[in-house]
């Protein structure tokens, strides 16, 4: 049965629009203030909602804009007596399905309320289809069957539909981008802008420019204005991706716009109205950055009403077997190959191997044999060396940085570690022609965590 609720000051109002809608499948709830509705709203959840704009505790526009936040808010009609083009859109930026004008036909208004219910039973429906999908095992472009993979696809699908701020935790490698793409995907604001921003891969003299833009003329180089991610994700998502990154005076920055929902270009007085749902995400314990003074308490608090878990993948190897035969068909389809068959031996080499780099290493590893691959079957052979034979790549990588000289176990620990963290990681560039990026995917370390190693050690790219 559909439950609608009707919100008016006229009881006369009230009345007329019921005995319109009245039937033996429908439900009808009346309100005469915004406050009533709300009561309604909380013990019934009608699906749809006929709102008066003009009421005098409070209009029905401001309303629709204090539901925005809850995750099954009913879909709103709006009734006015003032047909004008400001009217019309100002509802729909409220959020509003559509609006009728007073005084409106009988047959008007049961046609509207028709394809309101219509709209939301084909909602149900995607939503009921994507629960199906991610009982399957899949989430957008994220797989997995089990029991840590499914928790954090239910969770994640219930937060997409309500706008609050979303902190993803979890290892480089393991989907955060991809898992917050799919959350707008699934919330209200889909049809406008998702923006990608990597804190980590910003300097910290650029990371304010990028955020919030630049005036002409702000420093040198500012040829141009120029908007920043926040405005560009006007109405839509930004995500801010290794936040545990970002330096002091960008977070105060941020808090700022998260408060105020407003922000200003570099070398601008104007403030700028920005409305943006925020998701971010780190692989560093933020709780600890706090406690080290290197993360603002209170910006912490901000972003992680809602805190989502990317477990490793290490950490769900039961979805291994899932993931490889996904990507070996992917690819193999990309590359325009034949089905390609995986042997039980190369399988189980996959499957013990710890895959530092999670899920985006076991993928760059299954599009480079399937690239490679000209007998239609992937052996132990084919593999990376890495992952064929972890023990003795390990244990060669050691011998080699002993060097002729002298042996790592002769030596101090500490100079001894220093000794192989220069072999090995002087030896992975190399092999990425000095390509930070590929290098610290493929040894699983963050890209500005590789970098400052290489400070660390002295070690010329």
């Amino acid at each position: 049965m559909h439950k609608i609720l009707i919100v008016d000051d006229e009881d006369a109002a009230r009345y007329g629009i019921r005995r319109a809608l009245e039937s033996s499948t429908i439900r009808i709830f009346e309100a005469a203030s915004a406050s009533a509705a709300r009561r309604i709203i909380q013990e019934h959840q009608p699906q749809l909602m006929l709102a008066d704009i003009n009421m005098p505790d409070e209009d029905g526009i401001s309303l629709v804009k204090s539901l925005a936040d809850l995750p099954l808010r009913p879909l709103a009609i709006m009734i006015t007596a003032y047909a004008t083009a400001k009217v019309a859109v100002d509802a729909m930026k409220a959020g509003a399905y559509d609006y009728l004008t007073k005084p409106f036909e009988i047959d008007e208004l049961r046609l509207v309320v028709k394809r309101a219910l219509e709209k939301m039973e084909l909602e149900q429906e995607n939503r009921d289809l994507r629960k199906q999908i991610v009982s399957d095992g899949q989430f957008g472009r994220l797989l997995g069957k089990s029991a840590r993979m499914q928790h954090l696809f239910a969770t994640a699908d219930q937060v997409a539909a309500a706008d609050v701020t979303v902190l993803i935790h979890g290892e480089s490698g393991t989907g955060k981008e991809l898992l917050a793409r799919e959350m707008h995907d699934r919330s209200p604001r889909k049809k406008a802008a998702f923006v990608a921003v990597n804190c980590a891969a910003l300097p910290d003299t650029l990371i304010e420019s990028e955020l919030f833009g630049h005036e002409k003329g702000a420093f040198t180089g500012a040829s141009e204005q120029r908007k920043g991610k926040f405005e560009l994700a006007h109405g839509g998502t930004l995500f801010l991706d290794e936040i545990g990154d970002m330096n002091p005076l960008t977070q105060a920055k941020v808090l700022r716009a998260i408060e105020e929902r407003r922000i200003e270009r570099l070398g601008g007085a104007a403030s700028i109205a920005c409305d943006v749902r925020l998701i971010s995400a780190t692989h560093k314990d933020l709780s600890a950055e706090v406690e080290a003074g290197r993360f603002r308490q209170d910006l912490f608090y901000r972003l992680k009403v809602v805190t989502l878990e990317i477990p490793a993948l290490r950490q769900h190897r039961e979805d291994l077997p899932l993931l490889i035969r996904s990507f070996v068909s992917m690819f193999a389809a990309r590359h325009k190959k034949e089905e390609i068959a995986l042997s039980s031996e190369a399988l189980e080499r996959l499957a013990e191997h710890a895959w530092p780099g999670n899920v985006r290493e076991l993928r760059n590893v299954i599009e480079g044999c399937v690239v490679l691959n000209r007998s239609g079957a992937i052996q132990v052979a084919d593999l990376p060396v890495e992952v064929r034979s972890p023990a003795r790549t390990l244990a060669l990588n050691i011998q080699d940085a002993a060097g002729a000289d002298s042996s790592l176990l002769a030596l101090p620990y500490k100079e001894a570690k220093r000794k192989f963290e220069v072999e090995y990681i002087a030896a992975r560039l190399q092999e990425n022609n000095g390509n930070v990026s590929r290098t610290a995917a493929q040894i699983g370390l963050h890209r500005q965590s590789l970098q400052q190693k290489l400070r660390e050690l002295g070690i010329e790219r």
